[in-house]
C-alpha cells in the first residue's frame, strides 16, 4: 500500500502539521509506503512575503492558502498521476485527493463568536476559503471527507449544505509516548522551575486565540476559585497584555502566570492539577486530548473530543461557558484526591492512540483502493465540477 499525504507544512508538535507527521510515523510502522507533498515542494522557486510583524505575518498566510490551493492542486494532480496505485490524504487547501480531512470548519468558529461575516469582511482570505470549500464539499474532488468528530460532521453539513462525498468520522490521536503522567521527579523539577509550591493547586490554560478558546471567562472563574493558581500558555504580547489587564479587573492578578508561547508543553502539563479550557468551538481538539494523556482531569465545554472524551465526574467536568460554574469545579478538583482523577484521564485518552487511529486511516485507504480497482467512476476525484 501507498499513501500520499497532501499537506502545507509536516512535522513533529500540534496542528494539522502535527496530525500529518503523527500519521506518517504510524502507518510506516505498519508496512505503508508513504509519501508527502507539502507547500515548499509546491512552491519551489517563488519569492515569499518576508515576514516581519502581524500584518506581513496575515500576507504570507494568504499567499500560502492561495498558492497551496491553485499551484499546488496542479502540482499534485501530476504527482499523483505519476502513482496511479497510491491512495492520497489531503489535509488542507489543495483541491484534490482520494480522501480530504476536515480539520475545522472556519465559519463554524466565527459563527460560534459572533459577527461571523464582519469578520470575513476583514480579511479576504476567508472569503476565499468559505467558496473554495464550498465547491470543494459539494464537488467531486475527493471521495471521502474524514471529519474528526460526530458533531463536525453535522457543523460540515449545516455549513455547507449537502456534502457529495461521503464523511467518515475519525478522531485525530495523541503520542501515548510524549504525554504521559508524570513520575513524582518530574513533577517535582517541573513545579520547581516554574517556583510553585506543592500544595498549590494550579489549572492550566494552553490556547492562542484567547477569545475563542475561553481564558477571558476562565479568568473571571477565578474570583470565585480562590484555591487555584492559573498558568496560561500562549498567546502574543498584545493578547497576554490584555489578559493581564482583565486578570487586574477581577482582582486575581497574583494568581495567574502568563508563560507566552512555548513550543514543548509537557514541562506545564507536569506541573499541573487540572486543565481548563471552556473553548467556543474547536474541530477536535488535541489539547484535550494531551492534557487527559498526561494525567489531567479536564474542565471544558462540549466542543470537539472533549464532548466525546470527558465524562462528568469521572475524568473531568463539561460546563457552560459560565464562570460560576467553571469556579466551582475548579474549586472541587483543587480540594479532592486527584490520584483516582490522573488514573482516569490516562485511561480514558488511551483508545486514541495514533496506532489506532493509523489502523483506521489504513483500512479506509484499502477500501477505497479496492473501489476504485472494481469500478472506474464517471467522474475522476479531481475533476472539474
Amino acid at each position: 500500500m501507498r499513501i500520499v499525504q497532501i499537506v502545507p507544512f509536516i512535522g513533529p508538535g500540534s496542528g494539522v502539521a502535527g496530525v500529518a507527521w503523527n500519521l506518517d510515523r504510524e502507518l510506516r510502522k505498519l508496512g505503508v509506503t508513504v509519501e508527502n507533498v507539502t507547500y515548499p515542494m509546491t512552491a519551489a522557486g517563488r519569492r515569499s512575503v518576508r515576514v516581519r510583524g502581524w500584518r506581513t505575518a496575515r500576507l504570507a498566510q494568504a499567499q500560502r492558502i492561495l498558492s497551496f490551493s491553485t499551484q499546488g492542486t496542479r502540482f499534485t494532480k501530476r504527482y499523483l498521476a505519476e502513482r496511479p496505485d497510491a491512495v492520497s490524504i489531503c489535509h488542507n487547501d489543495v483541491m484534490t485527493g482520494d480522501i480530504y480531512v476536515n480539520h475545522g470548519v472556519l465559519y463554524a468558529a466565527m459563527k460560534a463568536r459572533g459577527n461571523s461575516w464582519l469578520r470575513y469582511l476583514r480579511d479576504p482570505t476567508h472569503i476565499y476559503t468559505y467558496l473554495r470549500d464550498r465547491r470543494r464539499y459539494r464537488g467531486a474532488f475527493h471521495r471521502t471527507v474524514v471529519a474528526l468528530t460526530d458533531a463536525e460532521a453535522n457543523t460540515l453539513r449545516a455549513t455547507y449544505g449537502k456534502v457529495r462525498p461521503r464523511i467518515e468520522v475519525i478522531s485525530n490521536g495523541v503520542d501515548l509516548e510524549r504525554f504521559r503522567p508524570p513520575t513524582a521527579e518530574e513533577r517535582q523539577t517541573a513545579r520547581t522551575r516554574l517556583n510553585l509550591d506543592e500544595e498549590d493547586r494550579v489549572a492550566l490554560f494552553i490556547g492562542h486565540e484567547f477569545d475563542r478558546k475561553g481564558l477571558p471567562i476562565t479568568i473571571a472563574a477565578l474570583a470565585g476559585a480562590p484555591t487555584v493558581l492559573l498558568l496560561v500558555v500562549g498567546g502574543n504580547e498584545r493578547l497576554v497584555h490584555d489578559a493581564r489587564v482583565l486578570a487586574g479587573r477581577h482582582g486575581v492578578s497574583e494568581r495567574v502566570f502568563f508563560a507566552g508561547e512555548q513550543g514543548d508543553v509537557s514541562g506545564f502539563l507536569a506541573a499541573s492539577d487540572m486543565f481548563v479550557l471552556p473553548s467556543v468551538y474547536e474541530s477536535s481538539g488535541l489539547v484535550y486530548l494531551e492534557a487527559l494523556a498526561s494525567g489531567l482531569p479536564v474542565i471544558a465545554t462540549r466542543v470537539g473530543v472533549a464532548a466525546e472524551a470527558v465524562r462528568d465526574g469521572y475524568n473531568g467536568y463539561l460546563v457552560p461557558r459560565d464562570a460560576p460554574t467553571i469556579a466551582d469545579r475548579m474549586e472541587t478538583l483543587a480540594a479532592a484526591d486527584l490520584a483516582v482523577w490522573r488514573a482516569n484521564a490516562r485511561e480514558s485518552a488511551l483508545p486514541y492512540s495514533w496506532e489506532s487511529i493509523a489502523r483506521r486511516y489504513l483500512a479506509l485507504a484499502e477500501r477505497i483502493a479496492a473501489e476504485r480497482d472494481g469500478a472506474t467512476p464517471s467522474r475522476a476525484p479531481g475533476a472539474s465540477s
